[in-house]
Parts: structure tokens; C-alpha cells; sequence
């Protein structure tokens, strides 16, 4: 399986070159086990991915994946990490991330992303205003 397509990598460039906290544009997954990406940004040479990355050890972290080694992993079966043909990322990363935390292990639940992006939401207007 393809794992990005040209559109994909074309907006994950695009994110990486522009910063922020962007809404992830792709989910990989293991089919067999363990192991979810999800990325928002690719680096301009094409390989280094970042995002939200859970192994499945109940701690997910954001960080940078090769995507070349990510598309080199070998699973039992003749099977490879795939990408998610229906996700649609609808927070930025970090939603994703606070989410993941309290899950422990990244998640696509509506009601516990809606949940932390209304903590984010407070968190920051209660910031002092300049």
C-alpha cells in the first residue's frame, strides 16, 4: 500500500515548512498489532515525519518517524504498517495528544477529543491578557 499519497505529502510539506499545531493529514496504523501514527508535518526532504507516535506501551509521545523506515517494517503475514483510508483529522495534534494521554493510547473518540480541546480551551483563556 501506498502510504502517503501526493496530496498528503504535498499538505504535510506545506505544514512542515509553515509551523504551528496542525490538524494531522494521515493515520498509519499496524494491522497486526500494536501502533499508531498519526502525522501532521513532513520535513522538506521528504522522509522525516512528525506527529503523534504510540506504540502501544501506554505512553504516546509526539515526535519524528523515518518514513522510510516506517514503510520498510516487515509484519508477520506478508502484511505492512497501513495507512487509514477513512481518517479525517478534525483537532490540531496537541488535541490529539492531551486526548491520547489521558487514554493512554491515541484515540478517534469524539466525546474525549471533545473534552480536551474544552480543558486546552479554558487553559488558555486563563492565561493573563497582554
Amino acid at each position: 500500500m501506498l502510504l502517503l499519497t501526493q496530496d498528503q505529502r504535498a499538505r504535510l510539506i506545506a505544514n512542515g515548512l509553515s509551523g504551528g499545531d496542525h490538524v494531522p493529514v494521515v493515520k498509519f496504523f499496524n494491522p497486526v498489532g500494536s501502533g499508531t501514527w498519526l502525522f501532521s508535518e513532513l520535513d522538506a526532504d521528504g522522509d522525516i515525519l512528525f506527529g503523534l507516535c504510540d506504540l502501544g506501551f501506554g505512553c504516546p509521545e509526539m515526535g519524528s518517524a523515518s518514513l522510510a523506515e516506517i514503510a520498510g517494517v516487515k509484519l508477520p503475514f506478508g502484511l505492512s504498517i497501513e495507512r487509514d483510508l477513512h481518517f479525517e483529522g478534525r483537532f490540531p495534534l496537541t488535541i490529539y495528544a492531551d486526548a491520547a494521554r489521558l487514554c493512554g493510547g491515541i484515540t478517534e473518540d469524539a466525546a474525549r477529543l471533545e473534552a480536551a480541546a474544552a480543558v486546552r480551551a479554558s487553559e488558555i483563556s486563563e492565561l493573563p491578557q497582554p
